[in-house]
Parts: C-alpha cells; sequence; structure tokens
C-alpha cells in the first residue's frame, strides 16, 4: 500500500473542529458492524471511546487496523504518475517506479474541494480549510446548504455568530427518501433545529452569482435580485470532486462528471484498475459514507484474487458482517418508516 502522507492523512488534514456525521457504537458482538468500521471484526467506538470521532481519532484507529493485521504500508510515498504497462501499470512514486498487474485507487476527495461557480470564487474560504473555521463576528455567509455547509454553519452559529446558508436546491427541505446521500443525515438535522433556535441562522433559497469585497465588508450578489453583506470572507461548502489524481485519465466520465465504473467498480478503459472510495457512483447510487463504500471493499478483493487464481472463500466472512455487496440491486431500498 502506497500513501502519501501518514495512514488516515485525509482525516488527519480534516479541520480540528469537523467530526463524523455517522455514529459509531459497537455492536459486533451481535452481528451489528459498527458503521465507521473498514473491518468487521474491529469498531472505532471500542478503539477510541467516542461515537462521533474527529479526523485525527479516526486516523488512530485505523492505524491501529493497520498494525493489527499487520497490512505493508509505505508511507510518505506519494504517487505522482500512472500509465499503463505491458503487465498492467507503472506506478511513479518518491521511492521509484512500482509495475503492478492490478491497483486499486482509494485516494479520497478531501484534497479536491470544488470551488463555487462564481465570480469572485477567489473571494472565499473552502469549508476544508482551518480558516473557515476560525471564530467570526457579526455576519457570516456560507455557500452551500448540504451537508458541509449544516456543519460548518452550525460551528459558527454555537460561537455567536449570525449565519446565512444560501443554497438554491435547498437540501434542508429534502424530506422524500431515507438515503443519507440525498438528505441530511439525523445528527446535521439536530444541529439544523438547534441553530434555527438560537435566531442567528437564515436559510436562502437561491444562487451565489458574485462575491466582491467593499470595504470592511464582503457582498455577495443573488439571482433573486438580493446582496447578503458579512464581516468575513464568505464560506464555500460546495462539496468535492472525485479526487482521482494521476490515474485521472485512466477513467471515462460519466454525464453527471463523476468516474464510469463497470460492476467491479473498475475502470471502464482500463481494466485491473479499481476504484474505492466516496467517489464511487452505480446509476443512482451514491457510496458517500464509510458504510457505503466499505461494501465493495471484499468485492474488489475477490475480483483481484481469482483472477490471480487465488482461494478467495474467506471473504464470505465479510458477507455474513454485512460488509459484502456485490448484488447491487438490493441497495436503494427505502425504509417503510
Amino acid at each position: 500500500m502506497l500513501e502519501r502522507g501518514q495512514i488516515g492523512q485525509t482525516f488527519l488534514d480534516w479541520p480540528t473542529e469537523q467530526t463524523f456525521l455517522t455514529p459509531s457504537f459497537t455492536g459486533n458482538g451481535f452481528g451489528a458492524t459498527d458503521l465507521n468500521a473498514v473491518h468487521p471484526e474491529t469498531s472505532p467506538a471500542f478503539s477510541l471511546g467516542v461515537d462521533y470521532p474527529t479526523g485525527p481519532q479516526y486516523a488512530k484507529y485505523l492505524r491501529s487496523v493497520v498494525k493489527h493485521f499487520r497490512v505493508p504500508v509505505l508511507d510518505d510515498t506519494e504517487v505522482t504518475a500512472v500509465s499503463r504497462h505491458e503487465l498492467g501499470f507503472e506506478i511513479q512514486c518518491a521511492r521509484g517506479p512500482v509495475v503492478t498487474r492490478s491497483m486499486v485507487w482509494a485516494g479520497g476527495e478531501f484534497h479536491q474541494p470544488l470551488d463555487p461557480r462564481i465570480s469572485g470564487s477567489g473571494l472565499t474560504d473552502p469549508a476544508r480549510t482551518p480558516e473557515a473555521w476560525e471564530p467570526r463576528e457579526g455576519r457570516v455567509l456560507v455557500i452551500g446548504g448540504y451537508e458541509s455547509g449544516i456543519d460548518i454553519a452550525g460551528h459558527h452559529v454555537e460561537q455567536g455568530a449570525h449565519v446565512t446558508i444560501v443554497d438554491r436546491s435547498t437540501p434542508w427541505d429534502a424530506r422524500t427518501g431515507s438515503d443519507p446521500s440525498f438528505r441530511l443525515t439525523p445528527r446535521s438535522r439536530t444541529r439544523l433545529k438547534a441553530a434555527e433556535a438560537t435566531g442567528r441562522l437564515t436559510l436562502v433559497d437561491a444562487h451565489v452569482g458574485g462575491v466582491k469585497r467593499d470595504g470592511d465588508e464582503w457582498v455577495a450578489s443573488l439571482d433573486n435580485g438580493t446582496r447578503v453583506r458579512v464581516d468575513s470572507r464568505p464560506i464555500a461548502a460546495t462539496g468535492y470532486g472525485p479526487g482521482l489524481g494521476p490515474v485521472g485519465h485512466l477513467f471515462e466520465r460519466r454525464p453527471d462528471g463523476w468516474p464510469e465504473l463497470d460492476e467491479d467498480d473498475q475502470s471502464t478503459i482500463a481494466p485491473g484498475l479499481f476504484l474505492s472510495g466516496p467517489a464511487i457512483r452505480h446509476g443512482g447510487l451514491k457510496f458517500c459514507f464509510v458504510y457505503k463504500f466499505r461494501q465493495r471493499f471484499a468485492h474488489i478483493a475477490r475480483v483481484i484474487g481469482e483472477r490471480a487464481g487465488k482461494d478467495t472463500g474467506a471473504l464470505e466472512a465479510w458477507r455474513a458482517a454485512g460488509m459484502l455487496t456485490d448484488d447491487l440491486s438490493c441497495c436503494g431500498v427505502e425504509c417503510a418508516c
């Protein structure tokens, strides 16, 4: 395994105040795998003693998994380029070239924040940056009202600021469906209600067209003809890209811009290259939570193992633990109540 920094680097890069949206709870003994676990015999709640881990806490959990299962990892080994090779792929990294038959890209998304498509986007602070989480006085504007937007808005309301969230899609109003990839998680809804109860949160159904600096203020022009004046740089909570980096050219793109995958999470133009993580999309299914994309770990391992002529029967233990989904037709089922 090659890691650009340290194990769990993406989570080490999280702002200190950011925590998981999904709760951890040790239910392993009764067949209920922790939602945030990456192996069925582990539990962040057990290892860390917390239910909503911070980024550094989750990185600590990942380090414990690597240590316990003796996973070979080369840290501080950033992949700079990947090309096709007669044997599969040639990977260029800080420790020299590596040739491999199969490759799993699990680079994450956090390092690829999407800038808002507005004029003056350079005057905004991406929600992933420490600057966006620093205490702010007076009026604060958050562009984007899904999970990241609600999370950081709630944080600043708790600190005493008056926050305005602007989002044309009004994700805070989504009521249909039970999939948290399309509606706010319970934790976000709880924080949203608490923020609204203070009287210091305003939700606006509009699109920000541009941001300008006006003396000591920042002014956002909305497509409904109004303007929002705030006392600090607007915060852009506008999502993330697929984070493909040096393998981007080895994936075709869907009409919505996400990587095109076959039924095995494999590139459709570079057989042997698999994608793992929150950027996985199949039809209308999004795998953007740990408990979702981990369902494909064992499936990818089985595909690679069977091609190499290995016995993969032991992976059925992952299915028994509810962590192996190879029939995607069973996904997307809604809750009855």
